[in-house]
């Protein structure tokens, strides 16, 4: 039995990007569908929120110098498309997805709606929240706190390139050590730097404890969802 019945999933936009300089690496996208797939099969109830970086990369060189807040709606508009290719590839794979944006477009998504989002889930759909929180200066880590705490879920997965946090970067020192577990209170302390501040702060306020892992190991996904020491679990 699955150790978690509901989950959101943090997802960068980055994750889908592969060897490629920016854009949807076709390859990787359906590889990381093929992993929530088979946590949906043991009767996981997943929510996933996307981030941009991934096209907004490919503009970015353009907004320097651009206001913050319309940049951050760009942004939104990059975890928009994120989502539906995400949703779209599901839904080749035999899942039934939906995407629900914090800001209007109708024609394209529907708005997000809290009732709308439980059904959903409860029917087993996967749901994609798009646009982050809908404001600007607040990311996308912040969404899945928020997105997260709105839905019930029993945790919050941050899918990283590590498996997990270190104490130090393991790409720049050998002898860094993965923690298994670690309190959000030690976290803030050594300053890891697992999430932004906001999202952080609201994780362990909600007490919704946050699992890091490496989206790019295969099984590691299902491994978490079952409970096995995989990546670093962030409580309070």
């Amino acid at each position: 039995m699955p150790a978690y019945q509901r989950i959101l999933l943090k997802l960068s936009g980055e994750a889908l990007m592969g060897d490629d300089a920016f854009g949807i690496n076709r390859a990787t996208i359906v590889r990381i569908v093929d992993e929530i797939a088979e946590v949906t099969r043991l009767g996981v109830q997943v929510a996933i929120v996307i981030g941009g970086g991934n096209i907004f990369r490919g503009v970015a060189g353009g907004s320097v110098g651009m206001d913050r807040a319309t940049a951050d709606y760009m942004g939104m508009l990059a975890t928009v498309m994120n989502s539906l290719a995400l949703a779209d590839t599901m839904n080749k794979a035999g899942l039934v997805a939906r995407v629900m944006s914090a800001i209007g477009i109708e024609q394209v998504v529907e708005p997000y709606v809290r009732p709308k989002a439980l059904q959903y889930l409860e029917e087993g759909k996967v749901v994609v929240f798009a646009a982050g929180t809908g404001n600007p200066f607040f990311t996308t880590d912040t969404a899945a706190a928020l997105r997260g705490a709105e839905i019930g879920a029993e945790m919050v997965l941050k899918a990283t390139k590590v498996d997990g946090v270190y104490t130090a970067d393991p790409n720049k020192d050998p002898s860094a050590t993965r923690y298994t577990t670690i309190s959000f209170d030690e976290a803030m302390v050594k300053n890891l730097q697992v999430m932004d501040a906001t999202a952080f702060a609201l994780c362990r306020d909600q007490k919704l404890p946050v699992k890091v892992f490496s989206i790019f190991k295969p099984g590691a996904l299902r491994n978490v969802v079952m409970g096995a020491d995989e990546g670093t679990l962030v409580h309070v």
